[in-house]
């Protein structure tokens, strides 16, 4: 582009020319009420826009992405697990944990970072423990299987306080089956069942703003009750958790819109308000001028 000037014109008049932005003397211009009006519905609407724009800047938006693989190589193989479960009507001598995996694992009667406590004067009992399984199929189950005697008619009805693998994500904004079985009550449930829950674990990985991460574990459940028998009579009825691990990772991580997006934003909504502002204005005049012109017309 080139700009040619007068031999006789100083550097400051060559100066203005280069001013994109022409100022038009305020004894040229015409103020209306009509003006007036958009004017202001015009700033009401900026600000609206500018607060909806600066809480999206300083909100935290979660994103989620599915991928295939194990994030959490470093833990060894192993998942942590969470159990609490009341037995109201089964004695705390009598209750215990049993774990087997297709890795060759069966551990009978887990005690290890376990607790029992009596209920109904105790004529029943709560366990709670936490312990780890193997990332292959395997199962869990609260039976009567390390117990000294045996009894004869235990009874299995039950209620899950809690259930739950990995670390605990302190996160509301995140929607998900952590504990699905918390809750799930089987109390009146025929005494002499057992009950299968069918558990597929699908690790999920949440990383926060500051790239730290943590790993847990949602799952789906189904389930089933019945009454087992073989060809010596009645099998001893137990809980069954039953679980293998989906390949799926879900991922979910913290983002923040970065600053030059929400200033791009910022210029949008002022420089598109005050432009369709105008383009308003400018019609609404043009039209009320040109119906005075005909009223004039029409009254000479």
């Amino acid at each position: 582009l080139l700009f040619t000037f007068p031999h006789s014109a100083s550097l400051s008049d060559r100066t203005l020319w280069l001013d994109i932005y022409r100022k038009v003397p305020k004894d040229l211009t015409q103020p209306t009420y009509t003006g007036a009006f958009i004017s202001i519905c015009c700033c009401v609407f900026m600000l609206f826009l500018f607060l909806s724009e600066l809480t999206g800047f300083i909100a935290t938006e979660i994103v989620n992405e599915l991928y295939v693989d194990d994030p959490d190589k470093d833990s060894g193989g192993k998942i942590d697990v969470s159990l609490n479960i009341s037995l109201p009507n089964l004695h705390c001598d009598l209750v215990g944990l049993d774990i087997q995996d297709e890795m060759g694992r069966h551990e009978v009667g887990h005690i290890d970072n376990s607790m029992k406590i009596a209920l109904n004067n105790g004529q029943g009992c709560r366990f709670e423990g936490e312990f780890s399984i193997n990332k292959v199929p395997g199962n869990f189950h609260v039976s009567t299987h390390s117990a000294t005697a045996q009894p004869q008619n235990p009874d299995m009805t039950h209620l899950i306080h809690k259930l739950a693998f990995g670390e605990k994500l302190q996160v509301h904004t995140v929607q998900g089956a952590f504990n699905a079985l918390g809750g799930a009550n089987r109390l009146e449930s025929n005494a002499l069942a057992s009950h299968d829950y069918i558990l597929k674990i699908v690790p999920t990985v949440y990383e926060d703003l500051a790239g730290r991460q943590k790993f847990s574990y949602q799952y789906t459940v189904a389930n089933k009750e019945y009454v087992a028998y073989s060809h010596t009579g009645r099998i001893i009825p137990a809980i069954w958790f039953r679980y293998d691990l989906s390949p799926i990772t879900v991922k979910y991580t913290e983002r923040r819109q970065p600053l030059y997006r929400f200033i791009t934003s910022i210029c949008a909504i002022i420089g598109g308000t005050f432009t369709v502002a105008g383009i308003i204005d400018s019609c609404i005049f043009t039209a009320s001028e040109a119906w005075k012109k005909i009223q004039l017309g029409k009254l000479s």
